[in-house]
């Protein structure tokens, strides 16, 4: 198996405890109202916290899938959150066995946050990792961070 790593930071306008809050606690009920796709989030084993299994139903193209998302670590003291992409919704097709992502919020400008990401890549025995693959689940996973913070700022009484 391959490992490539990358890393990307982004800034928020949310401040870090609340960001934390919408992106671990309440995320299954927050991402579907604002990835379309991604009809629903269920826990099929654990408690919510490390090594918890959630199915992640997704309907692209007129056509369900499912993702299998785990917790790997929760750090509410220090804003650290760690999951993996485990399999479905084409991670074969892209001969990758999983993907790997922490991220820790500290605080940013304004009240705000900064949000760092490190993504694992793991590839099936040698396979490079695409370009593509590389850019496109970056792409997808700054749209769910800025899709959650959107959402955050748009009720303020979260």
């Amino acid at each position: 198996m391959g490992v490539h790593p990358f890393d990307d930071e982004h800034t928020s306008s949310v401040a870090p405890a609340k960001l934390y809050k919408a992106l671990t606690q309440d995320s299954d009920t927050i991402i579907p109202k604002v990835i379309k796709a991604i009809q629903s989030i269920e826990i099929v084993e654990g408690n919510g916290g490390p090594g918890t299994v959630k199915k992640l139903t997704v309907v692209d193209g007129g056509k369900t899938s499912h993702l299998m998302h785990k917790v790997d670590a929760l750090d509410e003291a220090n804003f650290l959150y760690g999951y993996s992409l485990l399999g479905g919704a084409g991670l074969d097709m892209l001969d990758l066995e999983k993907v790997s992502f922490e991220t820790k919020l500290l605080s940013g400008p304004d009240g705000g946050s900064i949000g760092k990401v490190s993504v694992k890549y793991h590839t099936k025995g040698d396979a490079p990792l695409r370009d593509d693959v590389r850019v496109e689940t970056v792409s997808r996973g700054i749209g769910l961070f800025k899709a959650i913070e959107g959402y955050v700022s748009a009720n303020p009484d979260y």
